[in-house]
């Protein structure tokens, strides 16, 4: 499964604590109407 991220790895619980911190913060306020994958580039391999 590792082998078709694009980073070649799996995502640890910090860095995706780090996205939802983000996202709840005034930091992502001008954000609007879409989706923010953290996927390690698992999306992009399967289109």
């Amino acid at each position: 499964m590792q082998q078709r991220l694009l980073l070649k790895r799996f995502g640890n619980p910090e860095e995706i604590a780090k996205v939802a911190l983000f996202l709840a913060t005034m930091d992502s306020s001008f954000i609007v109407g879409t989706e923010l994958v953290a996927d390690g580039g698992l999306l992009v391999n399967t289109i």
